[in-house]
This record gives structure tokens, sequence and C-alpha cells, in this order.
């Protein structure tokens, strides 16, 4: 690792709200790791864990808050807001668009049945106004959708070639209603403007919940002496600042895993690798390229909605140290299956209800042949999201039968439709479900010793009990079922990371990632199949394995793979660690249109320009482009960042210099926070 910069502040703070822990890293001036602590991640109030996980890092190194330079944010809230539907209601306003074209890239379902406001505007692909924008009556429209409306997205036809229209709208509803007011050009320079109207509608959902992140977080951060800038991640893994991320929330989706991404650079050094995170919940893997996390070239997607957001190419999983351990019966035995549920470890409930769920169990134990629901649980959740009024009388029947603070499954559930009716239960948040995980296994083999070991290996020794249609147990003791279920980890990621493989590999093999990586081909490759064929197969790049339980888990699923596996010192806090080691980078976009011989336009956030030669209008562009660039980042902290431009020309003949049709220009500033003179 290089040393910073002399001109770098002493210590930088980086956080990580995850979906168990709420982690927090200080790094030095000579890019050292000072120490890393975690809190529990808190669900209803995510400040109250960074509080939690802050004090507890800086206490841990007997750090003085004066000595905080910067502190950089990584957040799961985004992208769960998204993907769960928590979001808040808003409007939509479009400019010169038809009502079919409300039906394209899933805007409907995004609006969610939220208001649209369509009015007359717009301009053409070179830019030209259409047809004048109607403003009469929208105040009055807009303030006639009622007080729920949090913000409002605005989206006009070919805003990326002129702006005008959405600027007027913007500026005349921010003073008209007082409320948030996205437009779509702000986030995107591409067209597609059913696309970037999801973008924006999605951005003005997660406006509020955003801010009042932010807004918590700097609130602790004063409460505790630290002055330092806050920075947030974004989905490609770089910096923007607080007020940038309070602006264009979308922009922070994919914000932990790009933050991994980033981390596994800055541990290894190295520029291209798969990196794989797993934490409690799910697994997320990612590639790096070129020392950068890889981007996905159509746009971020998230809760099923293509976005055009710039962000990691990622593919999540619902494999996790607390997934929820499955028993089917397949044909005469039982086969073993890990999530995609999350689970709360019963060595972790028994920490907290040790006598109640020693009792529940034991009762178990007791029994010649343990119900086949033994040693789960199901918890009713305090003041649970849902409307109990949604719920029919069956629902309301299996609720009731929960006792607090804790019950048996088997309590609850006397029949097949009610186990049904528990699992829709849980997945509306009504209740929650504990039962053996990863987690209890590594605290039965010796690896773990976190929560209470005792408790796992009476879980696990319900489960070696259940016996299958064979009439055999599944396993001969608690610690060969944890042996079973590590196994099963392995082989699960093994596998989920062979489709990532497969979907990322230049070739086309002609069938889906997920067919192609539980083909039997694939398998025999795994397995070293010798016979008379030989068979190979494996991952071709070097893995990077983070999150708490990498280094339990990850040597032997790259020995399944074939492939070495750099499982780094602090990685179950690279989230945090990814978060601060992250770069400020700006990206400015704009194009150029050929008119005609001597008419060149040029398009950019602060509207169209006219040039009458091409290298005038390039010139022009780029000088607009990096102004902007340069902007943004100051705005970050950063006032001598690194330039770096692109331009892709694209020509009718054979290269003169009046066959251009177009050129796309992208101006990019980076800078690290603290460090003069740009990236260290």
């Amino acid at each position: 690792m290089n040393k910073e910069n002399d001109n770098a502040l002493p210590l930088r703070l980086g956080i990580d709200t995850g979906g168990t822990y709420t982690d927090a890293a200080l790094i030095d001036s000579d890019n050292k790791v000072v120490n890393v602590a975690k809190a529990l991640t808190t669900h209803g109030d995510l400040s109250a864990g960074i509080g939690a996980a802050i004090d507890a890092v800086l206490a841990k190194g007997n750090c003085a808050t004066a000595d905080i330079a910067t502190v950089a944010l990584s957040t799961t809230l985004a992208t769960n807001s998204i993907v769960e539907r928590k979001w808040d209601r808003v409007a939509l306003v479009a400019v010169g668009f038809e009502p079919r074209d409300l039906a394209r890239e899933r805007l409907q379902e995004a609006l969610s049945g939220d208001p649209v406001v369509m009015i007359r505007g717009g301009h053409d692909h070179h830019g030209t106004e259409i047809e004048h924008p109607d403003l009469d009556g929208l105040i009055g429209q807009v303030k006639g959708l009622g007080p729920t409306v949090s913000a409002l997205a605005v989206v006009s036809r070919f805003a990326t070639r002129n702006p005008e229209h959405e600027v007027r709208i913007r500026d005349r509803l921010r003073g008209g209603t007082g409320k948030p007011v996205t437009c779509s050009h702000e986030l995107s320079s591409r067209l597609n403007g059913p696309r970037r109207a999801v973008t924006a509608v999605l951005n003005a959902r997660l406006v509020g919940i955003i801010d009042k992140l932010v807004d918590a977080a700097e609130s602790l951060l004063r409460h505790r002496g630290i002055k330092a800038p806050l920075m947030i991640v974004r989905g490609d893994g770089s910096l923007i600042s607080a007020g940038q991320a309070k602006a264009r929330p979308v922009e922070t989706i994919l914000s932990g895993p790009a933050a991994s991404v980033v981390a596994a650079s800055w541990f290894t050094g190295r520029h291209d690798a798969i990196v794989a995170d797993i934490g409690g919940t799910t697994t997320d893997v990612a590639a790096l390229h070129d020392g950068r996390p890889g981007i996905d070239p159509d746009g971020a997607v998230v809760g099923g909605f293509r976005t055009m957001v710039e962000a990691v190419a990622v593919r999540t999983t619902g494999l996790g140290g607390d997934s929820e351990t499955i028993l089917r019966e397949d044909g005469t035995r039982l086969r073993l299956a890990l999530g995609p549920r999350r689970a709360i470890p019963v060595s972790l409930l028994a920490k907290d209800l040790r006598e109640l769920v020693h009792g529940l169990i034991d009762r178990q134990l007791a029994k010649d042949q343990p119900d086949e629901n033994a040693g789960r649980f199901i918890l009713p959740i305090p003041g649970a999201p849902g409307d109990r009024r949604e719920l029919n009388r069956t629902e309301l029947t299996v609720l009731d039968r929960v006792e607090r603070p804790v019950s048996g499954l088997a309590t609850a559930v006397r029949t097949r439709k009610d186990l049904a009716i528990v699992d829709r239960l849980i997945s509306q948040g009504y209740l929650k479900l504990s039962c053996a995980t990863p987690s209890d296994a590594w605290h039965v083999t010796g690896i773990q010793n976190t929560w209470d070991a005792a408790a796992a290996r009476k879980a696990l020794e319900l489960l070696a009990r259940r016996v299958g249609p064979d009439g055999r147990p599944f396993a001969g003791s608690a610690h060969h079922a944890a042996e079973q279920i590590l196994a099963r980890l392995t082989d699960q990621s093994a596998t989920f990371l062979m489709e990532c493989a497969f979907a990322w590999d230049e070739r086309d093999f002609g069938l889906p990632p997920d067919r192609l990586a539980g083909h039997a081909l694939t398998i025999a490759g795994l397995d070293h199949h010798r016979g008379h064929v030989r068979i190979e197969a494996g991952l071709d790049k070097r893995l990077v394995a983070l999150g708490g339980p990498a280094a339990t888990c990850y040597p032997g699923v790259g020995k399944r793979l074939s492939v070495s596996v750099d499982v780094p010192e602090f990685s179950p806090a690279a989230n945090a660690i990814g978060a601060i080691v992250g770069h400020v980078a700006v990206r400015a976009r704009g194009h150029v249109t050929a008119l005609g011989k001597g008419q060149f336009r040029l398009h950019s956030a602060i509207g169209m320009e006219e040039a009458a030669t091409e290298e005038k209008a390039l010139e022009l562009l780029e000088s607009r482009l990096t102004e902007q660039a340069c902007g943004t980042a100051a705005e970050s902290g950063i006032f001598e960042p690194v330039i770096r431009v692109e331009k892709d020309l694209v020509r009718s003949g054979a290269g003169s210099v009046d066959d251009l049709l177009q050129a796309d220009l992208v101006v990019e500033a980076t800078g690290r926070p603290g460090v003069k003179g740009g990236v260290s």
C-alpha cells in the first residue's frame, strides 16, 4: 500500500450499515488500519447502530475525535428501500410524452399507483423545442394531489439534448410547492426517456429517506465532537458529499457491494479479480477490472428496475452465515439446503433468551422422535409494518398463537396449511424465524464462540435426529450435522461463483449462467472427473473473499474452484474500510451533434451551444464539462483533481473533419478527501 501524501490529515473514519452488523474502521495517514469495531445494525433506526459502532471504534483505539479528517458512510438503505418497496409517495411530471410511454421500462410498476401529471412540451433529438411547455395550472394540479406526495420527479422528452424544460418546471415546482424536485437529466445524460423517468421516480422516493439518515449521521458526528465532513459511497465505489447524496440518493444504490470491491483492491493491490463478500444475509459477487469495480454497462438493476445509475455489476444470492437451514425429503433421503431466507441463529436467540430457548429445545430432545419443526422458533415483531386489517381470519388465528417473546414453531403450526401461513407472515414482516444456521454450525465446530454454543449444539442435535423416508436420521451427531451444513455452504457458494463467472465470461456458452453452473459437465469438472474423458472446471480469476464468514468458508470454496483465495486480515470490516479508502470521482457527460456543414451543437447539463467547426465544438464542450466536473468535485473537498477525458467520435465517412455525426465526451475529475493534489 502506498503511503499517503504528507499533507494528509491524521485519521479517516469509515462506516458501513450491513444487514446484521454496522462496522466502523479507522485508517491513519500511513494508510494503515488503526482498528475496527462492530455493533448490531438497528433496523428501526440506523443511526443508533452507527453511533454504537463509532463509539466502539473510538474507544478501542483511544482516538481523539479532533484527529478525524474525513468520514465516509456505506449504506444499504437505498437498495433495501427499493427492494422492499418501503418508499415515500411521489408524483411524476411528464413533459411531451404519450400515455403509451408509461408502459415502457416498468415505469407503471415504479410509480406503484402514484400520480402522473402529463403536459405538452419537449424537444427533438437535436435539442430543438417541439412545443412550448404548458405550465398554466401546473402548480395547482400538483397541489391538488394532496399533502402525502413527498417529492416530485420531472422527465421531459429529449431533456438530455436540451434540459431547458425540465429546469423551468423544476424551478416553478420548487417555488410553488416547497417540495424536493428531481430532474431526469441531472441523473443521466443518456437517451431513453421512460428509463430516465424510472430513475427520477426512484430518486424522488428516496430523497426523504436518505435525507433523514444523513441528517442523523451528521448529528451523531457533531454530538461526538467530530467536525470532519461526511461522505457517502456511490454505487460505483466513488465518494460524494452528503449534500450530493441527499439530492441524488438513487446513486447510493449498491453502495455496500461497491465499497467491498474498492476494499478488495486496497487490501490486495490486485487489479483483476472476482470479489465475494459474504455476510449474515447474502453473498454479493462482483468483478475488479483494472483496479476499479466492474460497472454494469446497461445501468444498475435494483428491485427488478433497470435504472440509469452507474453502479457496480453485482450478483447477489441469499446465502450467508445466518441462512435458514432446511431439510427436504428427496426420494428416500433428506436433502439439506441453505437460504435464501435469513434466520436468527439459535445461538444468538439464546444469548438473550437463554432459559426460554433451552427449555423449548430440551422438551423436544426428551422425545423419542422430535417434531418436524423442532429447533425452529418464531418471534412476533412489535410494531410490525403491516396492517392487521389486511390479514384474513386464518392468518390472524395463526398469528395470535405466537407467544411473546418467542414460540416453538410447532406451537403455532398444526397443519401444512398453517406452515404456509407462517411463511407468509414472515415474508410480510409480522414474524421472524429462528433456526439452525451456518453460524450455529461454526459454534458447534469451535470456529466461532460469540453467542450460546450450548444452544447451537442442542439445535443441531435436533436436526441430526430428523428421520428421512428411509428411516435413517439425517446425521449421527450435532457435530456431524454441523459439518454437513458447512459443506453445503461451500458447495452452494462455489456453484454461485461459477454462475457469476459464466455470466461475465466473454464466450457465449448457449445456456443461461445458472444452468451452466449446475450442469452435469460443470459439476464433473469441479470434481476433476477422470474416465474415458478428462473434465476440468474452475475460476480463471483470483478470488478475494470478504466478510465475517470469509475466513472460515472460502478456503474450501477456493479448493473446490481450483483457485487461489485472498482473505485479507480485516475482511470482516471490508465495507467500512472500502468506504473510506475510496476516491471522489465526478463524471460530467455531454454530446456534440452535427446539424450540417459548419453547424455543430453542444449538449450538456447547462444547456445547448453552437459552434462553427468540429474542433471548436469539441474544445468548448470539454471546457464546459471540465468546469462542471471540477465544480462538483469541489463540493466534496477536491480542489486540485486529476482530470481524465474520454471521447467517442462517430463519423460517416473516411475521417475528414466534416463528416462528424456525433461525439460523446466524458470528463472525470478524481481526488481523495484530505489529500491535496488529487489522487495519492
